[in-house]
């Protein structure tokens, strides 16, 4: 067995699926996810998260485009494979395991064709991968939640698809394992090379669990970028408040540079010919300083204690809207308190949102 043999690159080229008059859910999405990376599909309800991984795995048949893995055409004008045709594994919210079937006989569920032995072996190794050994005779209902996501997990290995789809598999676990068991799916897929993609609501899991992170808008991917490009660079204002906490401000470019309320900014790349615009800006790139070494000053408004940081809200002098700043230990200031801010890093200008 060679699992990274088994592993193959994803390519959706101009997806469409409606389920009725109005607009599609998916319209026109291209997305290609390298073989051996995990993507994880972000987005808000209704922008086609779920239609795509239905439509991936062969639930639902695309009214136009194609979806192709490892070069095969899975789906197509005139071409539809069925779920069982197309080499997927598939991890369903809650694991969706068998009740009445042991761990073992789970995970083997998928292994037509294998010999008893080859089976066991196959069922003893992913076991073992998924740090759960010994535990083949257990029943659905004798283990944890994080324990049946990696049976689960497990479950849709053993055929050696070329494709993993992970349908929010970590919602229903509670934060502190959650974080531990996507952790651990994530070092399986890893250890397997698995082309994997998850779908989530999740702006934290993405950036934390994939390589790559494709954001869903209106049936489209507006942004796929590795997690750190898309959190620093997204494409337009809307990506950027919905991969994290954005602090948005009107500014003027002038050469490398852009002069905002905060003062002169150094700039990243902006648009060709973009003179002003909406300035982007983390709030972790915003400090507390003292008024007379600051770039300006404001009130704080509101100050949210979240234990490793704090969230304070400045209304700063020549600005309608407070800005959002984040600040590491112990809370620098209270409502009321007069202020300095600088800035840290660059700034990008991006055309105004169109909504």
């Amino acid at each position: 067995m060679n699992d990274l043999q088994a592993a193959g690159d994803l390519q959706v080229a101009g997806a469409v699926k409606a389920y009725g008059p109005g607009a599609p859910v998916l319209d026109g999405l291209d997305l290609t996810v390298p073989g051996g990376a995990l993507a994880a599909v972000l987005g808000p309800s209704g922008c086609g998260k779920t239609t795509l991984l239905r439509v991936v795995a062969g639930f639902l048949r695309a009214d136009a485009g194609t979806v192709t893995v490892a070069g095969r055409l899975l789906g197509g004008p005139g071409v539809h494979l069925p779920p069982e045709r197309r080499r997927i594994g598939i991890v369903p919210q809650e694991g969706a395991l068998f009740p009445h079937l042991s761990v073992a006989r789970n995970i083997a569920f998928g292994l037509r064709g294998a010999d008893r032995a080859a089976k066991r072996a196959r069922v003893a190794e992913l076991l073992e991968l998924v740090g759960l050994a010994g535990y083949g005779d257990r029943m659905p209902h004798e283990l944890s939640g994080g324990q049946q996501q990696r049976v689960s997990l497990a479950r849709a290995l053993a055929p050696e698809p070329q494709l993993v789809l992970l349908d929010e598999p970590f919602s229903a676990l509670d934060t502190g394992l959650r974080e531990t068991v996507r952790a651990d799916v994530r070092a399986v897929l890893r250890a397997t090379g698995a082309t994997a993609v998850l779908v989530t609501h999740d702006q934290q899991e993405a950036l934390s669990t994939a390589d790559l992170v494709a954001v869903l808008r209106e049936g489209r991917v507006a942004q796929c970028a590795a997690p750190e490009e898309l959190y620093r660079r997204p494409a337009d204002p809307w990506v950027a408040s919905f991969v994290g906490d954005a602090v948005f401000l009107p500014g003027e470019a002038e050469r490398d540079a852009v002069r905002t309320a905060l003062g002169t900014l150094p700039l990243g790349p902006a648009p060709a010919g973009l003179k002003a615009g909406t300035v982007l800006l983390r709030p972790e790139q915003l400090r507390i300083t003292d008024a007379d070494t600051a770039q300006a000053e404001g009130t704080v408004t509101d100050v949210r204690f979240l234990g490793h940081d704090a969230l304070l809200a400045v209304a700063v002098d020549g600005l309608d809207e407070p800005l959002t700043v984040r600040a590491p230990g112990p809370v620098p200031a209270r409502p009321g308190d007069r202020v300095g801010i600088t800035v840290t890093g660059e700034a990008t200008l991006h055309a105004p949102d169109r909504g």
